[in-house]
């Protein structure tokens, strides 16, 4: 598996239903086009979120993986 190399992170461990999407948004928004933000969650329904998120805004979902608990999403601006 080719590793993925982030140009931020952004960590919302512990936020819920909006809070990550909305400071994905902001994430993503201070980068430029083909930049790959790493976001960490550990609300459940951020999975479906982002992938619905993703597909409204164009931006690329790369990765999509679960680890402890915590789920962690590999972005790219679009």
């Amino acid at each position: 598996m080719d590793i993925i190399k982030e140009d931020q992170v952004l960590d919302c461990t512990g936020l819920l239903c909006p809070m990550p999407i909305v400071k994905t948004k902001k994430a993503i928004d201070g980068l430029e086009s083909g930049q790959v933000l790493k976001m960490i969650a550990t609300d459940a329904g951020s999975p479906p979120d982002i992938a619905a998120w993703s597909r409204q805004t164009g931006n690329e979902l790369l990765l999509s993986t679960e680890d402890g608990g915590k789920f962690i999403f590999f972005l790219k601006k679009a």
